[in-house]
């Protein structure tokens, strides 16, 4: 009799832990090996994990709903009762030096959609011997992520960031995860006090309590990607100080130069929306406003500029909103910002979207297509400082040479971290790239 107790297994991307959204197998199933047997959501993706061996569940050690972090036991496989499904189970491997059954390291047939890894996460365990319940960790990991300014706050205070539980962001250590690791030593110093309203969103507590429930009302648990989206939201409706800009732009030559444009890209099977040139138009303004092509870390009280520019594209799906991102829209052309757009929305509607398609986004472009209405006041994709809400176009009265004429005008409506960006920046932003939508002329030479 021998049992394979699987784990979570590294998936990449500082990733240190991922919630259970949906077991696809029960307590005394059979699967075959590389059968898909749990949903994760983590902060990048929803992952399905598959059976690394051939066998019979025998214990499910994390329900619908919690979070694991990786290297925990996720799943407990019996082999011994998998014979009669496909040849005989491995033999254990003995430790040469005390005669005893060895641990021994398998791999993971895949992570997310048609993404191919080998990634540990499965431990032998030979019977008789019991199974022996898990010892606490010394080390929460062993390459912690963290700020420099962190670091030497960390150094400074004499902690162990390998010690310290991570709340931040992909998993990083925080200031104020260093001011509970004082707290709860007794280390704590006068200004602990005045951060104690500083805890991160995902640990404080409900106001009030749980909500009483009317008469005939039922629960429904938030998880999954609308727990992500929960808390994301919250995060930066609670650390990023929104204003909110908006102004029309009359698009009557960018709808003659779309006219033009789509039918060429037929010609290459290209389906070409109004997006990549919006992209386009906002790859200019940020290159004349460097000032909004940045990152705030917090934690740090830093920013942060990136070398390449990422933008977001916000995406309804089944599960909730998403924002897969275009990587390098800079060095891609007209045609190529299709192309990735229609891939991107193509792998969000299946759910199939990768987690490298997922986060580092240095600014967010989101729309309600014909569901746009007026304006809105869309929420910053935090850690970012400005997001771009584009409504739907439609005929206006515009004035043209003092001549009123009837013009095809979108409303475009902005938030920025009022923290980072002053008011005139963010306007001088906004008109610039309601300047490149009105005179598209001008990305031939400046997108």
């Amino acid at each position: 009799m021998a049992r394979f107790e699987f784990k979570l297994p590294d998936i990449g991307e500082g990733i240190a832990e991922g919630e259970v959204v949906n077991w696809l197998v029960g307590v005394g199933d059979a699967v075959t090996e590389n059968q898909d047997v749990v949903e994760v959501m983590t902060d990048k993706a929803t992952v399905t994990i598959g059976a690394p061996k051939e066998g019979r569940v025998t214990e499910l050690r994390a329900k619908a709903g919690d979070v694991v972090g990786v290297g925990s036991v996720l799943v407990v496989f019996d082999v011994a009762e998998a014979t009669g499904l496909a040849g005989s189970a491995a033999a254990p491997v003995v430790d040469p030096a005390s005669g005893s059954p060895k641990p021994q390291q398998d791999t993971i047939a895949s992570a997310v959609g048609d993404i191919q890894a080998e990634l540990a996460g499965t431990e032998l365990i030979a019977d008789p011997v019991p199974a022996q319940p898990e010892q606490p960790a010394v080390y929460l990991a062993d390459k912690p992520l963290a700020s420099p300014a962190v670091r030497a706050l960390a150094r400074k205070q004499g902690i162990d960031l390998r010690r310290v539980v991570p709340t931040g962001k992909s998993g990083q250590v925080t200031r104020e995860d260093l001011e509970k690791v004082q707290h709860s030593t007794g280390l704590a110093r006068s200004t602990a006090a005045r951060s104690a309203a500083a805890v991160p969103i995902e640990t404080s507590a409900a106001p009030g309590g749980p909500l009483p429930l009317p008469a005939g009302a039922s629960r429904t648990a938030i998880r999954g990607l609308r727990k992500r989206i929960f808390e994301n939201m919250a995060r930066s409706k609670h650390t990023a100080a929104h204003f909110t800009y908006v102004d029309e732009c009359d698009v009557t030559a960018l709808l003659a130069v779309h006219e033009r444009a789509s039918a060429l890209a037929a010609e290459q099977g290209v389906k070409l929306s109004y997006l990549p040139f919006i992209v386009k138009a906002v790859v200019g303004a940020l290159r004349k406003h460097p000032e909004l092509h940045v990152l705030v870390d917090d934690s740090a009280l830093e920013l942060v500029q990136p070398e390449t520019f990422d933008i977001g594209i916000a995406m309804a799906t089944e599960a909730g909103l998403i924002v897969p991102v275009l990587r390098g829209a800079d060095r891609l052309s007209m045609l190529d910002l299709a192309r990735e757009i229609g891939r991107l929305a193509t792998a969000a509607r299946a759910g199939k979207t990768r987690p490298e398609d997922l986060g580092g986004s240095c600014f967010s472009i989101t729309s309600l297509g014909k569901q746009a209405g007026l304006f809105a006041t869309p929420v910053i994709n935090y850690p970012e400082v400005a997001i771009l809400s584009v409504h739907q176009i439609k005929k206006r009265p515009v004035v043209r040479s003092d001549t009123i004429a009837i013009g095809e005008v979108m409303l475009l409506s902005f938030s920025f971290d009022h923290r980072i960006i002053d008011g005139h920046v963010g306007a001088a932003f906004a008109q610039e790239i309601i300047r490149y939508l009105e005179r598209p002329d001008l990305l031939l030479i400046d997108g």
